[in-house]
């Protein structure tokens, strides 16, 4: 697998199977997967946290480094699809309009090099 050929149904459907296999659905409540998701989102932060940009990109450029943060991306990746597969929700869809909406919000000609909130442009 990989992106250029790789569909987001594919991964939800291996992630399915992967839980399906296990017979891990029945712990797979709303608010289970929404803790896992937190859970896995704040380990990635871990990697980073109390850590300049310069030790940050010491890090990033260890392969051990980049391979557990990759991994913990991964996890969150997993729960993201487990989510959108259970909700019966298109994960590509969804992105694409939150992707419009933030477009509306943070407009190039307001946006471009600011990092403010939507409501401060």
């Amino acid at each position: 697998m990989d992106d250029s050929t790789t569909t987001v149904d594919q991964l939800k459907r291996a992630v399915r199977q992967f839980v399906d296999e296990r017979d891990w659905r029945q712990f797979h409540s709303p608010k289970d997967l929404a803790i896992g998701l937190s859970i896995e989102a704040a380990e990635v932060l871990e990697h980073f946290r109390f850590r300049s940009a310069d030790q940050i990109d010491a890090l990033l450029d260890k392969p051990d480094s980049r391979q557990a943060i990759g991994h913990e991306l991964a996890d969150v990746l997993y729960f993201v699809l487990l989510m959108c597969e259970q909700f019966d929700m298109d994960a590509a869809r969804l992105l694409e309009e939150k992707m419009a909406i933030s477009a509306s919000r943070y407009p190039v000609e307001k946006a471009r090099g600011r990092n403010e909130k939507y409501t401060d442009l």
